[in-house]
């Protein structure tokens, strides 16, 4: 397969296009993976400041988890009661059993 003069006019100029072409995608994904890079670093130092700074906020981040067991445990708490509640008007050894007429 030969190549005429003709041919040769518009497969030369494209072949320099194409080779722009792969050769500008090659920079960007150098460059990409620098943004990339950058980004990660930046968000190292971002973890490693806050780690710094944020001793004193581990108190005070227990004291909330401390306060929302608690809450939770007065709901548990106050959940139990009221079953043992319904349990005993439900089995009751004078009254009989319970009926629920809500509908």
């Amino acid at each position: 397969m030969s190549l005429k003069a003709i041919e040769l006019q518009i497969a030369l100029p494209k072949t320099f296009e194409a080779g722009k072409a792969a050769e500008q995608k090659q920079q960007q994904i150098q460059v990409n993976q620098d943004v990339a890079s950058e980004l990660a670093k930046r968000e190292e130092r971002m973890k490693k400041t806050v780690v710094q700074k944020g001793e004193p906020s581990k108190a005070l981040k227990n004291e909330r988890e401390d306060q929302a067991n608690e809450h939770v445990s007065d709901r548990a708490r106050k959940k139990e009661e009221d079953e043992e509640t319904v349990e005993r008007q439900k089995s009751h050894p004078y009254k009989g059993s319970f009926v629920d007429f809500s509908s």
